[in-house]
C-alpha cells in the first residue's frame, strides 16, 4: 500500500475550543488551578458573595444606617419592625414608602401597643442628612443611604426595650462580630504555626512539652475557660481594651488544634530531600520551618483558618449573651442577643431575635466557603 495514513492529531479529536480549554488547565498554576474549582463550587460561591455583602455593610456602616445605633427613641420603645411599601393594594408607587405608627397603652397589662396608621403616609428618603459620622475615620459626613421623614423615623428591625434603633444596631454590630473572627484566627494561626512547627520540627523534650501543654489545655471545658478567663478581665478597661481581651480569649482557647496538625505534617516532611538539601546549605531553622515546610502544606491552613472563623463569631457571641464577653454600649451580635435571655420578652418582641439569624446566615456562609476551599485544595478530588 502505498497511500499515506493521515494522522488524527488532538484538535482533529476534540475540536479547537476543547483543546485550548485543556491546555488553559494543564498550563495553569497550583494557585489559578484551586480558584478555578473554587468558583465551579457554587455553594462557596455564595458564601463569599454574602460574606462580601456583610464586610461591605461593616465598612460603610455609618452610611447604610438610618438612625444612630446610641440614639433613645423614647416614643418608641420595643416599637415593631416597619415595613417598606411600592403597592398599597390599588396604585404602585416607584418611590418606597412606610407608615407612621400611632401608639395606645393597653388598659389591662399596661404595655404599649402600636398601630399602623394607614391614613398617614411617609416616603423613604434617599441620600438623607442624619446622625454625623466620619467614614474611615477620616471623611466627616452627615448623609445615609435611607432615613425616614423628619419626625419620624423609620425602623425596619424595629426597636429594643430602650428605643434603639435595631436596624442600625444589627447593621454596626457586624463590624465587631466579624472582625473578632479575623483577629481571633490571625492569633490562632501564628500560635498553632509556631509552637506546632517547633514541635514537630525539633521533637525530643520541647515536643513532649508542647503536646502535654495543648493536652492539657484539651482536657479543660471550653465554656468554664472562657467564664474564668472572662471572670479575670478588668472591667474598667475601655471597649477597645476589652475587644482584644475577648480576641485574646479565643484565641487561647482555639490554637491547639492547628499546632497538633501542624506537628504531624513537620514530622512527615522534616527528613524529605529538599529540607535534608536546606539543612546541608546551612539554612537556619527558622527559614526551613517558615519558607520550607508550612508551605507544603498551605492549602490545608486556608481551608483551617477559613472553617475556624465561624467558632470564633460564635464564641464572642455566647460570651457577650452570657454577659461575660463584650458589654454595653459596645455593639456586637452577641450583645444584641444578650436582651433576648427571657422568654417572655421572645414571646412579646420576637423581632429582638434578629441578630441571631445573622449569626447563623455568617456562619452558614464561613463554612461555605471552607467547604468550597477544602474540595479545590484537595488534589485528590475529582471534578
Amino acid at each position: 500500500m502505498t497511500d499515506d495514513i493521515k494522522q488524527l492529531t488532538t484538535e482533529d479529536v476534540l475540536g479547537e475550543e476543547t483543546t485550548a480549554a485543556a491546555e488553559k488547565i494543564y498550563t495553569a498554576s497550583q494557585t489559578k488551578l484551586v480558584l478555578m474549582r473554587l468558583f465551579r463550587h457554587k455553594l462557596a460561591v455564595l458564601g463569599m458573595v454574602v460574606l462580601a455583602f456583610f464586610y461591605l455593610c461593616a465598612i460603610f456602616a455609618p452610611f447604610l444606617s438610618p438612625n444612630d445605633p446610641q440614639a433613645f427613641f423614647d416614643a418608641y420603645t420595643v416599637s415593631p419592625p416597619q415595613s417598606i411599601y411600592f403597592w398599597d393594594g390599588q396604585v404602585f408607587s416607584l418611590h418606597p414608602y412606610y407608615y407612621a405608627l400611632d401608639r395606645q397603652r393597653d388598659p389591662d397589662t399596661l404595655q404599649m401597643k402600636y398601630f399602623i396608621n394607614k391614613d398617614k403616609r411617609l416616603y423613604v428618603v434617599f441620600f438623607g442628612k442624619g446622625f454625623e459620622y466620619k467614614l474611615f475615620g477620616l471623611i466627616k459626613s452627615d448623609v445615609h443611604l435611607i432615613t425616614g421623614q423628619e419626625g419620624n423615623p423609620l425602623f425596619i428591625f424595629g426597636t429594643d426595650k430602650l428605643g434603639r434603633d435595631l436596624f442600625s444596631r444589627n447593621i454596626h454590630a457586624t463590624r465587631i462580630s466579624l472582625t473578632v473572627g479575623l483577629v481571633g484566627v490571625a492569633i490562632t494561626f501564628v500560635l498553632g504555626c509556631l509552637l506546632g512547627g517547633i514541635s514537630g520540627y525539633y521533637g525530643g523534650w520541647i515536643d513532649m512539652a508542647i503536646q502535654r501543654l495543648i493536652e492539657f489545655m484539651m482536657s479543660i471545658p471550653m465554656l468554664p475557660l472562657w467564664m474564668a478567663l472572662s471572670a479575670a478581665i478588668h472591667r474598667p478597661w475601655s471597649q477597645l481594651q476589652l475587644y482584644f481581651a475577648i480576641t485574646v480569649i479565643l484565641a487561647v482557647a482555639g490554637w491547639t488544634g492547628l499546632a497538633r496538625v501542624v506537628r504531624g505534617k513537620l514530622i512527615s516532611l522534616r527528613n524529605v530531600d529538599y529540607v535534608t538539601a536546606a539543612v546541608l546549605s546551612g539554612v537556619t531553622d527558622g527559614k526551613i520551618i517558615l519558607r520550607h515546610l508550612l508551605p507544603g502544606f498551605t492549602s490545608y491552613l486556608i481551608v483551617s483558618l477559613t472553617m475556624s472563623i465561624p467558632g470564633m463569631i460564635l464564641g464572642e457571641t455566647a460570651l457577650s449573651f452570657l454577659g461575660l464577653g463584650l458589654q454595653a454600649p459596645t455593639i456586637s451580635w452577641g450583645v444584641l442577643l444578650s436582651d433576648a435571655q427571657n422568654v417572655k420578652t421572645i414571646a412579646l418582641y420576637p423581632w429582638i431575635m434578629i441578630p441571631g439569624i445573622f449569626v447563623i446566615i455568617a456562619v452558614l456562609a464561613f463554612n461555605f466557603l471552607g467547604d468550597g476551599l477544602r474540595d479545590a485544595a484537595d488534589p485528590y478530588k475529582e471534578d
